[in-house]
């Protein structure tokens, strides 16, 4: 997470983005060039961001990889146009994708994300539920969950496809919510 210098008077590209230093105060994501700041996330949401991390992970395919909180550029743009980037709360990603961005640095790519789960907040609900759906979408993040925790957990799967119907897609997997209070 990039830190937010004192002033930024132009927008800023996904690279320009990437090579600001370390956020050590919040949450930094890159809507159509300008820095948007969210909270770091209360106690309740990294308790269910960590506990679906571990049910999620050892049904986790080999060929991909699960990552939490991690710069994603959703290449919505030429690369020399203002950009966007999002950290979703978890990421499944394509193993080679993983080691691209391990060897080379820089970015996951959205093409490499094969899954962005968002748990819901009270200040990140519009921006979950709307903003970043379509975004996600428009970048081509063929799943997308959005994971409610307020009364009892709920999670909403939506998928790019073109047709109805279940599908075992990025890969099966069963998850008991009541285990993410």
């Amino acid at each position: 997470m990039p830190a937010l210098p004192f002033q930024r008077p132009q927008l800023l590209t996904a690279a320009e983005f990437a090579a600001l230093p370390e956020a050590t105060d919040g949450r930094y994501e890159l809507q159509e060039g300008k820095v948007v700041i969210s909270p770091s996330p209360a106690p309740r949401h990294q308790f269910c961001q960590h506990r679906l991390q571990v049910l999620l992970d050892p049904q986790v395919p080999d060929e991909f990889r699960l990552l939490p909180t991690v710069d994603v550029d959703l290449e919505l743009v030429p690369a020399t146009r203002p950009g966007f980037v999002r950290i979703p709360d978890l990421v499944v990603v394509t193993r080679s994708g993983f080691e691209r961005s391990h060897r080379g640095g820089g970015l996951l790519r959205a093409e490499e994300v094969v899954l962005a789960v968002e748990i819901v907040s009270d200040g990140s609900q519009r921006t979950d539920r709307m903003i970043k759906h379509d975004e996600y979408a428009d970048a081509g993040i063929p799943h997308y969950w959005i994971i409610d925790i307020d009364d009892r957990p709920a999670i909403t799967a939506c998928h790019l496809a073109g047709e109805f119907g279940y599908v075992d897609d990025p890969f099966p997997v069963r998850l008991d919510l009541d285990r993410l209070r």
